[in-house]
């Protein structure tokens, strides 16, 4: 159901996005629309994996780099690849005490699991192996792909909203000047509409990424109790990362009072620890 959900979602949102080409310049807008979409979901593919790494200052972890760091994670992604038929991914660590963690990459052959310096230091290793299935769970499940897709097109919505606009959107039937309201809607309603599909398409994949990791290790208690400590410490020492990189995250890196839910990356935690524990 989470498969078809996310097709479903994404079919929407690339709806939204031709249906704004289209009344933008009819059949020559649709095939501009179409053809931007699949320009920028080309880069996003190939990537976005620097370009996450980069943006979160990322230090690789190897048997001769960073050493300590690798000797800790590595045990656990091995064991966890066999079990999940992964390849092992590249590991790197995030010179931050907010204890969090993403993956990213373009399929499971070219990905890579980055933690900060604070998770490792408030996980034990149950608390650990359960958090890096879940981010293996994502590669294994390409979620990577689909979130750098949905948000792709959901910048290219917004786009595509201020070039109707401003480049002979909503016109009246009495004359050839705008009509403002109509024109303000449209630039404000259309992204809005993007955001809460891209964000019903990420709450999704965190659910199932929950559940596979509970299925590779056989509980998923480890991963509920990590959930726990990570909602805690993330509010103690928020993380400084780009806002546009947050649904990559295990857990929402911000601080404040969380959004409403149709505007949150993440589920509420306490609904995923719930489903945690009752597979447990």
């Amino acid at each position: 159901m989470n498969g078809v959900k996310t097709v479903l979602l994404l079919g929407l949102l690339s709806g939204v996005l031709l249906a704004i080409g289209q009344a933008l310049g009819g059949a020559a807008g649709l095939q501009t629309a179409l053809l931007f979409a699949v320009a920028m979901n080309f880069f996003s593919y190939f990537f976005s994996e620097k370009i996450a790494l980069m943006s979160s200052g990322a230090i690789r972890v190897s048997p001769t780099e960073n050493s300590q760091v690798y000797y800790r994670l590595a045990p656990i992604v091995q064991r966890l690849c066999q079990r999940m038929g992964i390849p092992e991914p590249k590991l790197w660590v995030i010179p931050e005490r907010s204890p969090n963690a993403f993956a990213t990459g373009r399929n499971p052959r070219h990905s890579s699991v980055a933690v900060t310096a604070g998770l490792l230091e408030i996980m034990d290793d149950d608390e650990l192996a359960g958090v890096i299935a879940h981010e293996l769970a994502h590669i294994r499940n390409r979620d990577i792909l689909i979130s750098s897709i949905a948000a792709t097109i959901a910048a290219a919505i917004t786009f595509a909203a201020r070039m109707f606009v401003f480049f002979g959107g909503g016109r009246s039937s009495d004359d050839d000047a705008p009509n403002p309201i109509a024109s303000l809607a449209f630039l404000l309603l259309a992204p809005i509409a993007a955001l809460l599909i891209q964000m019903a398409i990420s709450r999704t994949r965190e659910f199932a990424a929950d559940a596979e990791a509970a299925r590779a290790i056989g509980t998923g208690r480890g991963l509920a109790n990590a959930l726990r400590k990570l909602e805690t410490w993330s509010k103690r020492i928020p993380l400084d990362a780009n806002p546009a990189m947050s649904h990559m995250f295990i857990i929402k890196p911000f601080s404040g009072e969380a959004l409403m839910r149709l505007f949150s990356t993440h589920p509420p935690t306490s609904e995923r620890i719930a489903r945690l524990e009752r597979f447990a």
